[in-house]
């Protein structure tokens, strides 16, 4: 009885202990409120409404970016998108922004067959990767969906509302820094919606 007693308590503070530790690394990117802990990078509209955060093309018609403040480097990023009208996003990490020209890797938010959850590096040599085209049937246009990207020293995994859409290992990616970025494309007419965007640190 006491042998049980002390096993119980023993997983109780491990369990206690990986609780704690997850508390300590996980959060809110986006707190529903305002852009707070975010920078706007270009003339493009990024605003809150109803406890969304959306991006709609401006007058100006050309690429803009919504970067976090600060970087990171390993990490588990969720998040729900939304795509009204055209719908032609992104998220980017270990990214580095000057103006409108940023630099590092994108994963895909576009409507259906155009690769959403691929890899792209924006200045570099394109597209890294692409989702199999039959992965396609996974994107919901015009609903929500959930979008969760992980990436660990060389590897980057994404997955599409539960289903994984790519998993690569690049020397390249793993030497980035920077920070993440969403996207809004060049072109107009484009508005997407986000919400829900929390991320766990992996250092």
């Amino acid at each position: 009885m006491k042998l049980n007693s002390i096993l119980l308590v023993f997983i109780l503070a491990i369990l206690f202990n990986s609780c704690f530790k997850q508390t300590e690394i996980s959060k809110e990117l986006f707190n529903g409120v305002d852009l707070d802990g975010w920078v706007i990078y270009g003339t493009e509209k990024w605003y809150v409404s109803d406890g969304e955060l959306i991006c709609e093309s401006g007058a100006d018609e050309q690429y803009g970016y919504l970067g976090t403040e600060n970087y990171y480097k390993n990490f588990l990023l969720n998040l729900e998108f939304k795509q009204e009208a055209n719908g032609n996003s992104g998220v980017f990490f270990r990214s580095t922004i000057d103006g409108t020209k940023i630099s590092g890797w994108q994963v895909e938010v576009a409507p259906p067959n155009n690769h959403t959850g691929g890899i792209y590096e924006s200045y570099g040599r394109g597209w890294l990767i692409k989702p199999d085209n039959e992965k396609d049937k996974y994107l919901k246009m015009g609903e929500w969906n959930k979008l969760t990207i992980k990436v660990y020293n060389d590897n980057v995994t994404t997955w599409l509302n539960g289903y994984e859409m790519i998993n690569i290992d690049d020397e390249i990616i793993g030497k980035g820094e920077g920070r993440i970025a969403l996207q809004i494309h060049d072109g107009g007419g484009i508005k997407v919606k986000w919400r829900n965007l929390s991320i766990t640190d992996l250092n």
